[in-house]
């Protein structure tokens, strides 16, 4: 099946053409087959890099009306908004941030690219373009089993169904083991292949060996180290960094370049740094390029992590992770398509989506640190990561090689070269994501009684899987935790007769998109701000940051005691009593947060700040953005209660 062929004007087909994009691949006709260019709703479960993003293209330049892409990353939202703004005479929105607006500026648009979140909160806040969707494709929709964001994806999805049953539904999946559940939760046409435009062979390295599961089989030559040595290996002396070393250098030898993946943020610098050693950057040819990228970094800021980034850079070697800011990144990611580094040491958030394909990925960790100690990496996370191997049109196969040693070969083997990836499982019944979506049903009006939070939940993933009656003792629970809390009341007609409505509380929390838990805990915290003889900025700070929805920073044992202290020496500001919290190292964490921004309205600057605090720059970055955003809540929360801290806006108009 040829691109011209399909319903699509004349200077699409050219644009395609001129990338080189002509025929489709067996899964894109696939869906063709089903509909997609005709309105049906689709599942598309297919490999990385096998052509979804074609997929969405189709069925957005063929609806009938504007469309939607929700995707799960803001980074790849800005990825996906570049590749539809291409499109000859499409007209493309992307909204990201920002949770107290509507979006209506959004309306008007062909395509509107945005996180669920963004979503989410458009609708609560009475946004009225969401019901002029004819087309609603949503990426990565294996996320609905994910804690954090799988509940918001899940509700937002059913939501936007419910609300226009005419709307067309596109899921895009990685390769999951029930992808045929959500079809049958969307009604929709299952297209599953495990076709790949570059055949993949997957193996496992023990030493300097590997066997391939397509039989064949790679042997390098590893450096042995002394055992006790930071070597976690085998007795022989080879140890996982070295083999992954040796993995890397023999594929940019090739002409080849590597994604190697570790299981934390330090040990992608510690990997980096390790490969720079080994002058990749003249292996593959690539010195001047290297060079020139490592300026641009130089360019984004002068911090230690910048620095670390630049010099590893100038050998053709990069890490990635979500300490970076997005400059960093963006610099690594791009360099990287350039061919103008050969390996990329990453934590697994590079392989959610975004696009650098390369030779050979290496895995040397499969298992990290959890709640319950060392874990198994999941098996569809593991695959993700695989499945960045092989450069369609630059490599005649991909190569995912899996660093084991003797102990471990057999049970790596079997999870991730024999194993299916699991299955999705919906979220929704967490408590905590439960009482933000029940707030959010009764503070837009769609529900007013149990029964009809219920029926809002009806025509979710959950409710297909298990029957919305599962929900309904959970439901309960959540409505009473909200009376609880303030955010809902009961207004009662009867003995038994009562509608459920929010509070002006309840209402503002929803509309500002904070979880009901920072609700509550800012309100609180204004008030016990306005007793104090003296309300600063510190006091705005810490009041937000002890909240769930303000990322956790990192105490570290030797800077406890300093955070004390601090916080003895600034009881006078802080809402909270030493005396009072639960869990005293999480407040104290909270308290940590808030001197840093504390300090960066001071005037102090990225570099002082990531150096004093052991901090990324990008989790700096990521800090002062959700200061904003929990600032502008908490300066709502005062309107709503009539509780005026002055401290909140200074704080916030000085980030």
């Amino acid at each position: 099946m040829r691109v011209r062929d399909l319903p699509l004007s004349q200077p699409v087909v050219d644009h395609f053409a001129e990338r080189g994009v002509r025929e489709l691949y067996p899964p894109q006709r696939d869906a063709v087959d089903a509909g997609v260019c005709e309105g049906a709703d689709v599942v598309a479960a297919v490999p990385t890099a096998s052509g979804k993003t074609f997929i969405a293209q189709l069925a957005l330049l063929t609806a009938n009306g504007p469309g939607l892409y929700v995707c799960p990353l803001r980074a790849l939202a800005r990825e996906k908004y570049e590749t539809f703004a291409a499109l000859p005479g499409v007209d493309v929105g992307i909204s990201t941030g920002d949770f107290d607006a509507t979006g209506e500026a959004l309306a008007g648009n062909d395509v509107v690219v945005a996180t669920s979140e963004k979503v989410d909160s458009a609708i609560r806040n009475g946004a009225s373009w969401v019901d002029e969707l004819a087309c609603v494709v949503v990426d990565e929709v294996h996320l609905l089993g994910a804690k954090r964001r799988g509940p918001t994806l899940e509700v937002t999805l059913a939501t936007l169904r419910r609300r226009n049953p005419d709307l067309q539904t596109v899921a895009l999946s990685a390769t999951v083991d029930n992808p045929d559940a959500i079809a049958d939760w969307l009604d929709a046409a299952l297209v599953e292949s495990a076709w790949r435009p570059v055949d993949l062979r997957t193996g496992v390295a023990v030493g300097g060996e590997v066997a391939f599961d397509d039989g064949t089989s790679l042997s390098v030559d590893v450096a042995e180290t002394e055992v006790g040595e930071d070597s976690s290996g085998e007795e022989d002396g080879t140890d996982p960094t070295e083999a992954t070393a040796a993995l890397v250098a023999d594929a940019v030898a090739d002409g080849g370049q590597c994604l190697a993946f570790v299981r934390s943020r330090r040990e992608a610098v510690d990997l980096a740094e390790r490969l720079a050693d080994d002058g990749l950057a003249a292996a593959l040819g690539v010195e001047d390029a290297a060079a020139a990228a490592a300026e641009e970094v130089t360019d984004v800021d002068g911090t230690l992590t910048g620095r670390q980034l630049a010099d590893c850079l100038r050998a053709g070697v990069a890490f990635h992770h979500a300490g970076l800011r997005s400059g960093h990144r963006a610099v690594v990611e791009s360099a990287f398509r350039e061919r103008d580094v050969a390996c990329i040491c990453a934590t697994p958030t590079l392989a959610a989506g975004v696009n650098v394909p390369a030779r050979r990925v290496v895995v040397r960790d499969q298992r990290r640190y959890g709640e319950g100690g060392m874990s198994w990496i999941p098996t569809l996370e593991v695959h993700q990561m695989c499945g960045r191997a092989g450069r369609p049109g630059l490599d005649p196969h991909g190569e995912a090689v899996l660093v084991a040693d003797a102990d471990t070969r057999e049970e790596v083997h079997k999870r991730y070269v024999e194993g299916e990836p699991e299955a999705v499982e919906s979220q929704l019944a967490d408590p905590a994501a439960l009482r933000t979506h029940v707030l959010a049903a009764i503070a837009t009006g769609f529900a007013a009684t149990e029964t009809e939070i219920l029926d809002v939940f009806e025509g979710t993933f959950y409710a297909r899987e298990t029957g919305a009656g599962g929900l309904a003792d959970a439901v309960a629970v959540a409505v009473d935790d909200l009376v609880a809390a303030g955010m809902v009341a009961r207004e009662t007609g009867g003995v038994e007769d009562y509608r459920l409505v929010a509070t002006a509380v309840g209402e503002t929390t929803s509309k500002q998109y904070v979880r009901p838990e920072t609700g509550e805990r800012i309100v609180a915290g204004l008030r016990a701000a306005a007793g104090l003889p003296e309300a600063t900025t510190l006091t705005a700070f810490e009041v937000i940051c002890d909240t769930p929805d303000m990322q956790d920073t990192y105490l570290g044992n030797a800077e406890r005691a300093e955070i004390y202290r601090f916080a003895r020496s600034n009881a006078a500001h802080l809402t909270t009593d030493m005396t009072e919290p639960d869990d005293f190292e999480g407040w104290l964490e909270s308290v940590k947060t808030a001197r840093i921004l504390d300090e960066w309205i001071g005037g102090a600057t990225v570099e002082e700040l990531v150096e004093r605090y052991r901090i990324g720059p990008g989790d700096l970055d990521s800090r002062v953005e959700r200061a904003e955003w929990l600032l502008s809540a908490a300066e709502a929360l005062g309107e709503t209660t009539g509780v005026r801290v002055p401290a909140v806006s200074r704080a916030r108009s000085r980030l």
